[in-house]
């Protein structure tokens, strides 16, 4: 009786995907050169203005206005997202209509109205007093800010919501039954795996949030990126180089966040990944043998 011959894996041959691999770096090689060629896009002034003072200090306002429209969207979201878990159907409706209000309207819509907002109230009557408003309304750097934190908050109460519920009830059963307190066990427990479900998206939010700023030219507040690029592209007549710097300046930024968000979810992911023995890898491997994406092997196991 002849024994049978081991059986050997052959690697299977795509073509396709290599002629496809062929034809995409000629397109984009064919995109880079007719760029690179075309007067249109008047690369002089894209280099003369990529480093221009005014361009870099706009720069530094549109991080100003996302991290404190961020911070309003976060603190005012976590607490909208308190509110629509809680027991009482007052608190619930104001949540509801809050997030009602700002999901469904756009937020181009709610900017331009912030920017009239001087115009509908030019002062506040208590009674006895009247207050003006005027200096505070002409500050369209704050109307943008609050503007834009407001918009952003109904987005996070979802977000925050969405995590704090993930985590099973057992676990604040558990640190209940330690001894902990409510704020124990929301810092120690609930937090910590709700921070791997909040801040993917929330990385997402600030990231869309950048870009979103170029809006606030409606309010009308004209000293970010954008608008600033676009004072100077008035003046010289040459809007195409300077949406290129603009677009330049919002990549390298957007790129510095990406890689900030990708160390922060592996933090808070630390708890998330396994380490197995060889024997409990093949039992999670699937058919091809890969094992799950949060699962190393122990060396030397």
């Amino acid at each position: 009786m002849n024994t049978p011959r081991p059986i050997e894996a052959k690697q299977l041959h795509h073509p396709g995907r290599w002629v496809a691999a062929v034809i995409l770096v000629l397109l984009a090689a064919l995109f880079v050169i007719t760029a690179a060629t075309n007067e249109a896009y008047q690369w002089e002034t894209y280099f003369q203005y990529l480093f221009d003072t005014r361009i870099a200090a706009a720069a530094a306002k549109t991080l100003a206005l996302t991290v404190l429209s961020m911070l309003i969207g976060v603190v005012l979201g976590a607490l909208m997202a308190v509110l629509r878990m809680s027991p009482n159907p007052v608190l619930r409706g104001v949540s509801w209509v809050y997030l009602w209000l700002f999901r469904g309207t756009p937020i181009y819509v709610q900017l331009v109205f912030w920017g009239l907002l001087g115009s509908i109230y030019q002062s506040i009557s208590l009674g006895f007093t009247e207050i003006s408003l005027e200096r505070v309304l002409s500050n369209t750097f704050m109307l943008a800010v609050i503007g834009l934190g407001l918009n952003e908050s109904a987005y996070m109460a979802e977000i925050v919501r969405a995590g704090i519920q993930a985590v099973p009830e057992g676990q604040t059963e558990a640190s209940k039954a330690l001894g902990m307190s409510w704020w124990q066990t929301i810092r120690r427990t609930v937090m910590p795996q709700a921070m791997r479900i909040i801040i993917p998206p929330t990385g997402n939010e600030f990231i869309s949030l950048l870009k979103t700023t170029s809006l606030v030219v409606v309010v009308p507040y004209t000293m970010e990126l954008f608008g600033r690029s676009m004072d100077i592209a008035n003046a010289l007549f040459r809007p195409v180089p300077m949406l290129l710097v603009a677009a330049t300046w919002y990549l390298a930024i957007t790129s510095i966040l990406m890689v900030g968000q990708y160390y922060l979810e592996k933090y808070y992911a630390r708890g998330a990944t396994k380490e197995l023995s060889s024997r409990q890898l093949a039992a999670l491997a699937d058919a091809e043998g890969k094992p799950p994406a949060n699962v190393s092997v122990k060396p030397g196991s």
